[in-house]
């Protein structure tokens, strides 16, 4: 039986897509990385930040240290951070909040498992906090998705057990860590029905039936 339900943020619960989009697309023109695209920037979706780092710099001739990717990093995220201030609930996708409540009404624990190191901020500044019971984030973390670790801390801070949790994912990445972590999965979004889910919706609002889901 279902007991807890872990979100994914970006694309599941809020939309945060196109500020990470301009932050990269600015570290990218300064290291004169023109080729960078939006194309890239959708393989970036629910990987680590260092990852997302590799999508751009694949591009470039010049080769980097450690030691520089990590500075590179930091600065695409002062960047994301600075279009962060701006972020208000209006980021929320459609219906979110009353699927949260309706869910916690079911007697369900709500969790948040994301890459980003920015996830409780974001959460904060868009009012999802209150509703969600813990936060698992690329600071609790060290291996990014399809490696289960953000998922298996998420369920460890809620005290059940993986097999009695359930992941929401927007990403294929996302949906292979819950696998990996021994956990049912919901598909949302563009790519829903591709992804091998054992549920799936065109969007978290549309799946109506989750009592048949966490039973």
């Amino acid at each position: 039986m279902i007991k807890g339900i872990i979100f994914d943020l970006d694309g599941v619960l809020v939309s945060t897509d196109e500020l990470h989009y301009q932050a990269w697309k600015r570290l990218a023109d300064e290291l004169g990385i023109t080729a960078f695209n939006r194309e890239d920037n959708k393989r970036q979706r629910g990987v680590s930040r260092m990852a997302s780092l590799e999508v751009v710099l694949e591009k470039s001739d010049k080769k980097y240290t450690d030691e520089e990717k990590v500075e590179l990093a930091d600065r695409k995220n002062g960047y994301y951070v600075e279009l962060l201030q701006n972020m208000d609930d209006s980021a929320v996708l459609k219906d979110v909040k009353p699927t949260l409540k309706a869910l916690k009404e079911k007697g369900l624990l709500l969790a948040v498992g994301s890459a980003s190191k920015n996830a409780p901020a974001i959460l904060e500044k868009t009012g999802l906090l209150p509703l969600l019971d813990k936060v698992s984030c690329g600071l609790d973390t060290t291996k990014s998705k399809p490696d289960p670790e953000v998922f298996l801390v998420a369920a460890k801070k809620l005290n059940l057990d993986p097999s009695e949790c359930i992941v929401v994912e927007d990403s294929q990445a996302g949906i292979d860590a819950a696998k990996a972590g021994g956990m049912k999965s919901l598909s949302v979004g563009p790519f829903y029905d591709s992804m091998g889910a054992d549920y799936s919706a065109p969007l978290l609002c549309d799946e109506k039936d989750w009592d048949k889901i966490v039973s």
